[in-house]
């Protein structure tokens, strides 16, 4: 009884004079530089890269097994050798010390709206698979929009600098997601999305027996563009207008260069279009040009389109007189300029610029006519 009174008496020493726990130094440094270290706090976008540097830092410092849920954890109490009496155990007290304070550290560097997630959690393991468990299954849909995005993507009209910087930053948020993209893939995508001028560089890429890497593939691909636009200035700079290709319908023939002169007479503009004729009144010839300018006894259509700014009234009566030396008869409305007159018995008139006929009444000799010719009286 002595013994067993003796030996509960040392343990209970044993357990009260032990030694408190302690934070070694390089827990201490991770505490104190994690924040710093993983400058970006955690958010629903950026989980993947947090997740690799805080694994990085835990790893290389020794704390990598307080993220694994299946590492065992010291019991908290240590039995005494009759099983009556139980003592805190030191090594769970000193793993308990280190958890909360790496456990401290990680949510220093996680964002408000993502910290309600993992307020309730006691430990460091708990809280990494919590974190796990909610953005892995985002970061998978995640990768396979931005996969969506990489197939469909084309040069359209944007510059070779700004499509390559396109492709990069989709396959960067790729891999931030925590997928990754083979090379000879982005290859492929980068000549898909090319537009038909590219073709020759897109089959040139496509038989070379050894593969390319990118940073030659976007040298390459800035060369190509550079070449295309100053072949294109160049076709564009050689057409003339002056010289260009006119087509006729029919046999499929090419003409080059065709004037008015070529032209076939049923295309050629009529310089007499607008001309009307005084004989006949009809459009597209003069009067020297006239059929019927020699034919005496022709009488035109009447024409009531004709203006009568020219007709001469019948009620006027003048002395005047008007002679014209090349006809060959003259007109005059007053018997007082015929010296010799008779009734006209003949059956033609005198046509007046409206286009009617005005009956001759008597014909004769003029005061003044020399000639043969005869005078009419209207």
């Amino acid at each position: 009884m002595a013994t067993t009174g003796s030996s509960q008496i040392e343990e209970r020493e044993a357990s009260t004079t032990q030694d408190p726990p302690v934070l070694s130094s390089t827990l201490k440094f991770v505490v104190s530089n994690l924040k710093s270290i993983v400058q970006i706090q955690l958010s629903p976008e950026n989980y993947s890269i947090w997740r690799s540097q805080i694994l990085k830092v835990f790893s290389a410092n020794g704390f990598a097994p307080f993220l694994d849920s299946n590492f065992s954890v010291p019991s908290r109490s240590l039995p005494h050798s009759d099983g009556s009496f139980s003592s805190p155990n030191p090594e769970f007290v000193q793993w308990h010390l280190t958890d909360q304070n790496l456990s401290a550290a990680i949510c220093s560097t996680i964002s408000a709206p993502v910290l309600p997630y993992i307020i309730q959690l006691d430990s460091t393991a708990a809280i990494w698979d919590t974190l796990a468990q909610r953005f892995q299954s985002t970061n998978r849909s995640k990768v396979i929009q931005l996969k969506n995005e990489l197939h469909h993507i084309s040069l359209k009209n944007s510059s070779m600098t700004q499509y390559l910087a396109d492709i990069k930053s989709l396959v960067d948020n790729i891999a931030s997601a925590g997928s990754t993209v083979d090379t000879e893939d982005i290859i492929l995508y980068i000549l898909n999305g090319l537009p038909p001028s590219y073709q020759s560089f897109k089959t040139a890429i496509r038989t070379m027996l050894t593969p390319i890497s990118l940073d030659n593939l976007y040298a390459l691909l800035l060369s190509e563009e550079i070449n295309l636009a100053s072949d294109a200035s160049r076709t564009s700079a050689s057409l003339d207008p002056t010289t260009a290709l006119y087509s006729t319908r029919g046999r499929g023939r090419r003409t080059r260069g065709k004037g008015p002169h070529n032209m076939p007479n049923s295309q050629r503009p009529n310089p007499h279009a607008s001309t009307i004729c005084q004989i006949c009144f009809k459009k597209g010839h003069a009067a020297s040009s006239c059929w019927h300018r020699s034919n005496l006894s022709y009488t035109p259509p009447a024409n009531t389109n004709q203006p009568t700014a020219l007709a001469a009234g019948n009620t006027r009566n003048t002395s005047e007189r008007f002679l014209d030396s090349g006809a060959s008869s003259h007109l005059t409305n007053s018997f007082d300029n015929l010296s010799v007159s008779a009734p006209y018995q003949g059956q033609d008139g005198v046509i007046i610029g409206d286009g009617s006929t005005v009956s001759i009444a008597n014909s004769g000799t003029g005061l003044d006519d020399s000639r043969s010719a005869s005078s009419r009286a209207v």
